[in-house]
């Protein structure tokens, strides 16, 4: 008989490394810091200190929760690395940051963010689209933030370049509430090999 899978232990956040005109999205971040710290669950995140990243991860670490960042070795000292969360990897290079809180995490949650936010949100839905995990991916639409991106992806599934289960690899929230609630309901998922990337 085999074991029953176990809650989801930790939760990697896509955000920016600013904080963005509207004070809301500091919030937001603060408060899914807080839920996560309280929920047991550990924050996997890009490792800096700066904008809506380190205030998620200073109010996990508040709030008593276990936070790693990984950070690659030339974005310091410019992103102002958080030396002071539970564990900080500092990797070679921008692909071997994302391989490794791809591994340390058993879901995803994506909040407002820009160009790097983007890189990341974008290769973990295509490793998703060519099956190499079924980790579960939220993407948080607060304000309508990611309404123009999610029209792109519309636009890509019309125009013949991507098939309609795309729209699935994803769950669009619209509350941290409601990510929270979504953790808490998750099990742990398979882990893929990646030996091949």
């Amino acid at each position: 008989m085999s074991a029953k899978p176990s809650h989801l232990r930790s939760l990697c956040v896509f955000c920016g490394s600013s904080f963005g005109h509207d004070p809301k999205w500091r919030a937001a971040a603060r408060q899914l810091g807080s839920g996560l710290a309280a929920a047991g669950i550990t924050l996997i995140y890009g490792g800096s200190h700066s904008g809506l990243m380190g205030q998620v991860a200073e109010t996990a670490l508040r709030g008593g929760g276990r936070v790693e960042g990984v950070i690659p070795r030339h974005l310091l000292p410019g992103e102002d690395p958080f030396d002071e969360i539970t564990e900080l990897t500092v990797v070679d290079d921008m692909h071997t940051r994302k391989r490794l809180m791809f591994d340390k995490a058993d879901a995803f949650c994506v909040l407002p963010g820009g160009l790097g936010t983007l890189d990341e949100t974008f290769e973990i839905l295509t490793w998703k689209q060519l099956r190499l995990h079924d980790k579960k991916v939220l993407l948080v639409d607060l304000d309508g933030y990611w309404q123009p991106w999610l029209a792109l992806l519309d636009n890509i599934v019309e125009k013949g370049f991507a098939k309609p289960e795309v729209r699935r690899f994803f769950q669009v929230v619209d509350s941290i509430e409601a990510v929270i609630d979504a953790v808490m309901a998750l099990r742990t998922p398979h882990r893929a090999d990646f030996s091949q990337l």
